[in-house]
């Protein structure tokens, strides 16, 4: 069970100036044996505890945007600062203004214990931009300027973990929707999938109500994973969504979604959250199925 919030991705972000909801997405590639997954809709504190599962002892923050944290200039205060406000302990290492501007790397590298992650994405702020690697904890000052190095000069399609030693899982949030990700562990992808889904199944239920965040179980790893030897690129919306009963409608797509494309005409896969049993199930588009019955692969 995950809680998800009323302020999730899923119910803050929309499509164009009517403010469409925000469809699910999921693309997934394989390159030179690490998994890369460009996906949406998911703040980084969504997904931290399925990075944190997956990494090394040690996390690093490789650069922060929020607009949470403001110094008198307007700008985003520097992660340490941030994480010495929410009491997070950590270790900084300062890379200079070389590193400004370059993409997903800041002015310095901040290096916390995995578990301190879930306290710097606590629910009291939102980075609208966050990359993060993981790291050994025993992570040198030399590994760590050859680490910013590999971020700084990696093209954006390229794979980045191949060129490290060590690392498991790399992550990149962008306006507290889009995600970014690559990882030497096959199972995450599935896990991220499930989330995604658990995620617009939420934000559907708490829009039902005033109540608070939502409790909403996850699909178990048959369903993402069959999705996954179906097709590499998903689209998914909401079909409906009752006290009993949430519907998503999900397409396959030739390539990634981008912004803008519209979802098909017809879709391909119902997946359904029995609310009451707390199961799961997926047909056919159009395909009814027996509310009562027991969640199966």
């Amino acid at each position: 069970m995950i809680e998800v919030m009323r302020q999730g991705a899923f119910s803050v972000n929309g499509v164009g100036s009517e403010c469409r909801p925000f469809p699910l997405s999921f693309s997934l590639r394989e390159v030179e044996g690490a998994w890369k997954v460009a996906a949406g809709a998911a703040r980084a504190r969504e997904l931290a505890d399925l990075l944190v599962a997956v990494a090394n002892d040690a996390v690093a923050v490789v650069s922060l945007e929020t607009n949470s944290y403001l110094d008198e200039e307007w700008r985003t205060l520097q992660p340490s600062l941030i994480a010495a406000e929410l009491g997070v302990p950590c270790r900084v290492h300062p890379l200079g203004s070389w590193a400004s501007g370059t993409y997903a790397l800041g002015e310095e590298l901040v290096v916390m214990d995995r578990d301190q992650l879930h306290r710097l994405l606590d629910d009291t702020w939102s980075p609208y931009e966050l990359t993060l690697i993981d790291v050994p904890s025993d992570v040198t000052p030399e590994q760590l300027d050859e680490l910013a190095l590999v971020l700084g000069t990696t093209g954006f399609d390229d794979p980045i973990l191949n060129r490290l030693e060590g690392s498991e899982v790399w992550f990149s949030g962008h306006d507290d929707c889009y995600v970014l990700l690559e990882t030497r562990d096959p199972a995450l992808p599935a896990a991220v999938l499930a989330r995604l889904l658990a995620l617009l199944a939420g934000s559907a239920l708490g829009g039902l109500t005033e109540a608070p965040p939502s409790r909403v179980p996850e699909p178990g790893s048959w369903l993402p994973e069959r999705l996954i030897a179906t097709a590499p690129h998903w689209i998914g919306v909401l079909g409906g969504a009752g006290e009993e009963l949430v519907t998503i409608e999900l397409a396959a797509l030739p390539e990634p979604w981008q912004l803008g494309v519209p979802f098909p005409k017809q879709a391909d896969l119902t997946a359904t959250l029995d609310v009451r049993h707390g199961t799961w199930r997926i047909a056919p588009a159009g395909r009814r199925r027996n509310p009562d019955a027991q969640e199966q692969p």
